[in-house]
């Protein structure tokens, strides 16, 4: 990895004028505190709501898909544009407020440290402080989803539903070509594992959301899980 590796923050939104400027504007801030020159490229997913004037009156870099991809294909949108202007590490960023931008440096670190090609912001692992780890509910089906992860692949992953990720060079080119449209967090790291890259995890602080829209409502939960790991399994199998 390069000595002073250039460094994109991809965030995905979806009617964020609540949040979106204020989650850049801390990005900012870290930045010119801290001496560190993380990029922004917010991926603004069909939003209905005023985000596309928010990101256009404050110059924030952007692209604009002009129908709602969902949170893969936005993802990989972000990927494609890290790709193209070749950067070393990309880092997957919730534009809602619930991610902390200084352990953003704690995920490139893991990368370096542990030579892993991902590395995740994880609620579930020793040394998490995060008081915010989502409902009693979403918190079984986390556990049920690791759980199925370690059956298919052999490795433990403590949050694999987590969005807060950074990923290494190989990492943005695999995704940039073939990314999940449905439960992506999960299925990715199922194909990670199984193409033999390695994942590590970073205890990290997160919050509530600020605003915004979940990509999951509490409705389709049972909906989701079923789905999620039939996903999963078909990309185990794919390998």
């Amino acid at each position: 990895m390069a000595k002073n590796p250039k460094v994109l923050l991809i965030i995905p939104a979806y009617n964020e004028e609540k949040c979106i400027l204020n989650t850049v504007n801390k990005i900012k801030d870290y930045n010119k505190k801290n001496k560190t020159q993380f990029d922004i490229i917010v991926i603004n997913d069909g939003s209905k709501d005023s985000t596309e004037n928010i990101l256009n009156d404050n110059s924030i870099n952007h692209i604009k898909l002009i129908q709602n991809l969902g949170i893969g294909g936005a993802v990989q949108t972000g990927y494609k544009y890290a790709l193209i202007n070749d950067y070393d590490i990309a880092v997957q960023y919730d534009g809602d407020g619930q991610h902390d931008v200084a352990y953003v440096r704690d995920l490139i670190q893991a990368l370096e440290k542990d030579k892993s090609d991902m590395a995740i912001g994880s609620r579930f692992i020793d040394g998490s402080s995060s008081s915010f780890k989502s409902t009693a509910a979403r918190r079984v089906g986390i556990k049920i989803i690791s759980g199925f992860i370690k059956i298919l692949t052999g490795h433990k992953v403590f949050d694999p539903t987590s969005g807060f990720r950074a990923v290494n060079k190989d990492i943005i080119k695999l995704f940039s070509n073939e990314y999940p449209t449905e439960y992506p967090e999960p299925v990715s790291e199922v194909s990670i594992l199984k193409n033999k890259y390695k994942i590590s995890e970073v205890p990290v602080e997160m919050h509530e959301r600020q605003g915004g829209e979940s990509s999951i409502h509490a409705w389709k939960n049972v909906y989701y899980m079923i789905n999620v790991t039939i996903a999963m399994f078909i990309e185990s199998i794919k390998r």
